[in-house]
């Protein structure tokens, strides 16, 4: 099976590396310059004290052609406009294609797509690139995907393809999927990017924890989330597993890029306005987010 991956940030790269153990992977890349490295050094997988090196064919995004079996999108949210404005100008529209995002704002702009068959997944590894053609594997956890729309069958093979040692889950509801991972993202990563602090702090320091139920009780409460004590001990099970990791927004704020927080905090702030609803902590955080940016002058 012909695995194509677009982006090669640290969830491109750690898939790549995983994925290509079983299928045969292209991972495209922004620049030719990293192209060249992967090709040249293959990706580094580090995890733990292990280290392994997957060869892995590497082309500029701008070679892409679509003609993988099924193409990952590991890009950022707010890199998916330009990405979709690719595909659609394809002589050949492709067929299958699996984004993986955070958040829920890509759903909208997925309507734009010509391709026939689209699916959408929620990542819980953590992973962090060290150079462009090495990455850290620091958190272990599941790919969740499910259609959105089209025939499926593709996606069900490339899911009965994957390893049992990097385990890709199917879900029958991408709504649920992606709402699920969306609490989470929206609790932990704005409340770390803020106080610059790892995950687990946020649940052994008391007044931080106070600080995260808060934004929990009124996330939830836009949401009408039902069984809302069960995700309050997803996010607080997520923070004791990944206890030393930095949230991907924290990193994204330390290494002056953009966050996805219109994509996350954004998207609940939507719905809050749609219902009439105050979503007066949600819209402190975003703005306080969105001001980082600017201190930083983040960019793509």
């Amino acid at each position: 099976m012909r695995v194509g991956i677009i982006g090669a940030g640290s969830i491109g790269l750690l898939f790549a590396a995983y994925i290509s153990r079983v299928m045969e992977v292209t991972i495209y890349t922004r620049t030719p310059e990293q192209a060249a490295d992967i090709n040249n050094y293959g990706i580094v997988l580090k995890k733990g004290t292990e280290q392994t090196i997957s060869v892995v064919k590497a082309l500029p995004i701008n070679l892409w052609q679509g003609t993988d079996d099924i193409t990952m999108i590991t890009v950022k949210q707010y890199q998916l406009n330009a990405i979709i404005e690719e595909i659609n100008q394809l002589e050949t529209i492709p067929d299958n294609l699996l984004f993986l995002q955070n958040g829920m704002g890509h759903l909208r702009k997925l309507k734009n797509l010509q391709a026939s068959n689209l699916f959408v997944g929620s990542v819980e590894h953590g992973a962090l690139k060290e150079n462009s053609y090495t990455v850290s594997h620091n958190g272990e956890g599941t790919t969740n995907v499910a259609g959105f729309r089209g025939n499926f069958a593709i996606l069900n093979k490339f899911v009965l393809t994957t390893s049992v040692d990097f385990p890709v889950v199917l879900q029958m509801d991408y709504y649920e999927m992606l709402l699920n991972k969306l609490i989470v993202n929206a609790v932990i990563n704005p409340l770390t990017a803020i106080l610059q602090v790892k995950n687990g702090e946020l649940i052994t320091n008391h007044y931080y924890f106070s600080a995260l139920t808060n934004l929990y009780s009124e996330i939830s409460s836009i949401l009408n989330l039902e069984n809302a004590e069960n995700h309050l001990q997803q996010i607080i099970t997520i923070c004791k597993n990944t206890g030393e990791n930095r949230s991907s927004m924290l990193k994204d704020i330390e290494a002056n890029r953009l966050t996805e927080v219109d994509a996350i905090l954004g998207y609940i702030l939507e719905v809050a306005v749609s219902k009439g609803l105050k979503a007066s902590q949600v819209e402190n955080l975003f703005y306080l987010i969105k001001g980082k940016e600017l201190i930083k002058g983040a960019f793509t």
